[in-house]
């Protein structure tokens, strides 16, 4: 039987602003990752959605940013190798307060928006992420977009590593997602979706935004949290795995 895990970018609410329906949305999913503070959050939601979580053992991820609240970690930053370090030490840190808190393990961490996109391509950011958190913890996988620098970073690091595939996201024939800026860059309809993600798990493979079929690792599904169909599509994603007898459970 194929395992697939199904992850979502959740606990993005700051102070009165409420993002995504992370209540309805982490009963349905394996692995959470959960904003430290930096692109989302505060620490009363980093609190509340670390709590939520551990009551429906949904798997805790440090969802780490650029520190750039307003603009929701999704402007590049000009950075250093040793910067992105430093700022995934922290967030890891922040996260893994709240973990304690609950007795629950800080199961993996992945990138955010930029930063995600950054270390994708270039290996310098890559491997300062993977230093962060090879210093916390040598065993502490980083969960990367698949075929990317950050798998490779991850190897050189001798850091665990899975690799991530998404369900809302249009692919370049390089495996690099499609920039937001550009049209059908976000994958609309929860049906098309789900069958994007039966293709990347069961066959391998996923149809690029040119129209050519490239191959891709998924060893753990993504769906965006702040997306206005997030729900739909977790529910939609799930009914077509199961019924594709694919087995949901964390990495």
């Amino acid at each position: 039987m194929n395992v697939v895990d199904l992850n979502c970018d959740l606990g993005e609410s700051f102070g009165i602003y409420k993002i995504g329906l992370d209540e309805q949305i982490i009963p349905l999913i394996s692995s959470a990752n959960i904003a430290c503070g930096y692109h989302a959050a505060d620490p009363v939601v980093i609190d509340n959605t670390v709590a939520l979580a551990a009551k429906y053992s949904c798997s805790i991820g440090a969802h780490v940013g650029l520190p750039d609240i307003m603009g929701f970690g999704r402007r590049n930053m000009g950075i250093t190798q040793e910067e992105a370090k430093v700022y995934v030490i922290y967030q890891i840190g922040a996260l893994y307060a709240f973990c304690e808190k609950y007795h629950v393990k800080l199961h993996h961490v992945k990138p955010h928006g930029a930063l995600y996109n950054m270390a994708a391509v270039d290996y310098s950011i890559a491997k300062g992420i993977c230093e962060g958190i090879r210093e916390f913890s040598i065993e502490l996988p980083l969960l990367a977009l698949a075929n990317s620098q950050m798998v490779k970073a991850a190897s050189d690091s001798g850091i665990p590593v899975a690799q991530e595939v998404f369900a809302d996201r249009a692919y370049n024939e390089d495996g690099t997602l499609v920039s937001r800026k550009n049209p059908g860059a976000v994958i609309a309809g929860e049906d098309e979706a789900a069958e994007r993600v039966l293709g990347m798990v069961k066959e391998g493979r996923v149809r690029a935004i040119t129209g050519r079929d490239i191959a891709i690792q998924a060893d753990s599904v993504c769906v965006h949290g702040d997306n206005e169909k997030a729900l739909l599509f977790v529910k939609k994603i799930r009914e077509t795995l199961r019924n594709a007898q694919i087995l949901i459970q964390s990495f």
